[in-house]
C-alpha cells in the first residue's frame, strides 16, 4: 500500500492568452475548478495505476465539495481529517502554449498533527507499505522520522523546493524525487552531486527529456513520449504517482519509469490535473501502441 500524507487543494484554473507579467490585467477565456494539490494528484495517479492507496490529508469547513470529489475518484475517505483552517487552494493560469503559473494557499494542508501520523503509521506494514510525502504540508520531517522509526520506506517529493526543507529530510528517506531544477538547487545547497548521497533511490524528472533513476548500484533512463500537450498542470505528480504504483507492483525500476512516462504523456494531452490522470488500462494500451 502507498500511504500518502499529502496536500488537498481546490484548483481554480483560468485559461489566458499568455502568462501575466507584473501589473498586467488579463481577461480569461475560461474558468474551471478541480480537485488538486500535489499530494492528492499523486494519490489519484497511484490509485489509477493500480496500487492500493490511502490518502491522508486535512480539509477545512469549506471542503465538502473536495471530499465528494475524492470519493468519486475511488479513494477511501478514512485518511481525511476535518480541521478549522480554510481548505488549501491554488489559482492557476494556463496559456495557449500549455505553460502554467500557480499561486498556492496552504490553508488546511498545514494542519497535520503528530497524532494523525501515529494513528496511520500504527497500522502500516513495513514489509510492503511505502510512505509518500511532499513539501505542501507541515511537519514533513516529523512524519519521515516517525515512519523510519517503524521500519517503513519513505518517498519524498521535494516540491515546492526549499533547500531548508529538503536537506534535513535526506537522512530519513529511501526515495528522493526531484526535477532537474530542484536537483540543481539541491546540489548548490549541498555542495555536491545528489547522486553521491548514497540514497537507495534518486528519481530525477526532466520534462520533455524524460527521467533518470539512480540507485546505489545502477542507473536507468527513460525518454518521454512525443505528444501534443494541452495542459501540463499535474504532469510531474502523475509521473511520480504512476511510478510509485508500478514500482510497488512490479519491483522493476525500468518498467516503472516507462509506465510513468506513458501516464504523464497521456495526462498532458487532457485539460486539468487530477481529472486528466489516466487509468491503468489506458496506460497499458498506450504502451502497447508505442512498443
Amino acid at each position: 500500500m502507498i500511504l500518502n500524507f499529502g496536500s488537498i487543494n481546490l484548483d481554480l484554473v483560468y485559461r489566458v492568452p499568455h502568462l501575466p507579467s507584473a501589473g498586467e490585467t488579463l481577461a480569461s477565456a475560461s474558468f474551471e475548478k478541480y480537485l488538486g494539490g500535489k499530494g492528492i494528484n499523486q494519490s489519484i495517479a497511484a490509485h489509477r495505476a493500480g496500487a492500493q492507496t490511502l490518502h491522508i490529508g486535512c480539509l477545512g469547513p469549506d471542503g465538502d465539495w473536495l471530499r465528494d470529489q475524492i470519493a468519486d475518484f475511488g479513494l477511501p475517505l478514512d485518511g481525511l481529517q476535518s480541521v478549522d483552517t480554510p481548505t488549501g487552494h491554488a489559482v492557476i493560469f494556463v496559456d495557449d502554449a500549455a505553460e502554467n503559473q500557480i499561486v498556492l494557499f496552504g490553508g488546511s494542508n498545514h494542519a497535520f498533527t503528530r497524532s494523525q501520523f501515529d494513528a496511520v503509521l500504527a497500522k502500516a506494514d513495513p514489509a510492503s507499505d511505502w510512505v509518500l510525502c511532499q513539501n505542501e504540508t507541515n511537519a514533513v520531517p516529523e512524519l519521515a522520522k516517525a515512519a523510519k522509526a517503524k521500519g517503513l520506506r519513505v518517498a519524498y517529493s521535494a516540491a515546492p523546493f526549499d533547500a531548508d526543507h529538503a536537506v534535513p529530510m535526506l537522512d530519513h528517506i529511501d526515495l528522493l524525487a526531484v526535477n532537474e531544477g530542484e536537483a540543481a538547487a539541491l546540489q548548490t545547497a549541498l555542495g555536491k552531486d545528489p547522486r553521491s548521497l548514497g540514497l537507495p533511490f534518486l528519481l530525477v524528472t526532466k520534462g520533455s527529456k524524460g527521467a533518470d533513476l539512480f540507485t546505489a548500484t545502477d542507473s536507468y533512463s527513460q525518454t518521454s513520449f512525443a505528444v501534443d500537450p494541452v495542459d501540463t498542470t499535474g504532469a510531474g505528480d502523475t509521473f511520480l504517482g504512476a511510478f510509485m504504483a508500478e514500482f510497488t507492483l512490479s519491483n522493476d525500476p525500468a518498467k516503472a519509469l516507462r509506465f510513468a512516462a506513458a501516464a504523464s504523456a497521456i495526462q498532458v494531452t487532457r485539460a486539468g490535473a487530477a481529472p486528466a490522470i489516466p487509468m491503468r488500462d489506458t496506460v497499458l494500451e498506450f504502451l502497447k501502441d508505442h512498443s
